[in-house]
């Protein structure tokens, strides 16, 4: 069973913790964030080449852009 708590009872958990846990639980958050979004950008670019792939998506300089976004 999944247990919720208030953001202000989470809060009030981590006041409750030593300087040392604080930085500690910091820290891990942290590198946690930096893993999703390492993640979001790996599945990003699997993506964006599949689509290359598969000619969905349009390569050019900004001129041929340009030149496309008027037709």
């Amino acid at each position: 069973m999944i247990r919720s708590f208030s953001f202000d009872t989470i809060l009030e958990f981590i006041e409750e913790m030593s300087d040392d846990e604080q930085i500690t639980l910091i820290d891990l958050i942290g590198h946690r964030l930096k893993e999703k979004r390492r993640d979001a950008i790996a599945f990003n670019i699997k993506r964006a080449d599949e689509e290359y792939s598969e000619g969905k998506m349009f390569r050019g300089t900004v001129v041929d852009v340009m030149a496309e976004l008027k037709r």
